[in-house]
């Protein structure tokens, strides 16, 4: 049987990123070929992979990426099981590599997202590659979604908020590109981020949307005693106008602007267009929180380290 010394053990632990022990094992199962060594810590990488695929990864990271011309960028989420995790280098190394494959990427979907090859190893695909750090990291990972914004006549601002908890990216049609309406694109994003919009405006409101919440609307203003005698139209002027100020609550340009609630996000960004003498408008938005809509599983740490003692 062939010895292993510990710089190959070492140069194992660097190849596959796995732990010491797995490596020496490996190694000693190998007889001391390094290729099949890679191939036993990834066979065991993937079987533990198998293990860990149910269980629940809802915190991680968003992250966003813009091209050097800034007309092309991507927003995407990865998570993992814990926060601590979220806050490994390697994880974060993992996550901007995704966003970077993310950011020229072809695919339509994340299943088509996922079969592609890696671009950092085209030997894998992306979906080898994320059960490779499932392995590493120890963690249930999911690529959760990624979304490109493009926009040619303008650019694409974007904005990280708590350093991956919220990810933003804002598209801006615009004739001129400087400093000012760079900081009113980030200032917007930055505005999304915080007040959590439903819509860009209300041109992206459906009739269906408006006709739902004004029968929700007409239905509480009738059950209200307080509105027993007012006659029909006075009712319809109160309905319409607590749906004119729902409206101004889910779209981003009709909100007050966070950092002067004088105004608008639309007199905001006219303000600036009025400075720099050119149009400005915001077609579109695209906002990820980190584990939104994901079901937490509630760990009762303790319970979870006695079971494991016994």
């Amino acid at each position: 049987m062939a010895a292993i010394t510990a710089s190959m053990v070492k140069e194992l632990r660097e190849t596959t990123g796995a732990g010491m022990m797995d490596c020496k094992k490996a190694l000693a199962e190998a007889d001391g070929d390094m290729t099949r060594a890679v191939e036993i810590i990834r066979e065991n990488g993937q079987a533990k992979v198998e293990k860990k695929a149910g269980r629940i990864a809802a915190e991680g990271l968003c992250k966003t990426l813009v091209a050097d011309d800034e007309k092309n960028a991507v927003v995407v989420e990865v998570n993992s099981e814990t926060d601590f995790v979220a806050k490994n280098q390697t994880f974060q190394d993992f996550v901007a590599l995704v966003a970077k494959q993310a950011l020229t990427t072809t695919a339509a979907d994340l299943d088509a997202f996922l079969a592609e090859k890696w671009n950092a190893d085209e030997s894998k695909t992306v979906q080898d590659e994320l059960a490779s750090q499932v392995a590493v990291i120890g963690e249930n990972l999911k690529i959760r979604r990624f979304a490109r914004v493009e926009e040619n006549n303008g650019f694409v601002a974007s904005y990280i908020h708590m350093g991956g908890k919220i990810g933003v990216l804002v598209d801006i049609e615009t004739d001129v590109v400087n400093d000012a309406i760079k900081e009113m694109g980030k200032n917007v994003a930055m505005q999304a981020a915080a007040l959590k919009p439903v819509y860009t405006s209300r041109d992206e409101v459906s009739p269906e949307y408006i006709a739902k919440e004004t029968e929700i609307l007409t239905v509480q203003a009738k059950n209200d005693p307080k509105n027993a005698k007012k006659p029909d139209n006075i009712i319809e002027k109160m309905i319409a106008g607590r749906l004119k100020k729902e409206l101004k609550e889910f779209c981003l340009v009709e909100q007050p602007y966070v950092k002067d609630t004088d105004m608008t996000v639309k007199q905001y960004i006219d303000s600036v267009a009025k400075v720099v003498g050119a149009p400005i408008e915001i077609t579109r938005y695209v906002r990820f929180e980190t584990g939104e809509g994901i079901e937490k599983k509630n760990e009762d740490f303790a319970a979870e380290v006695a079971a494991q003692l016994k």
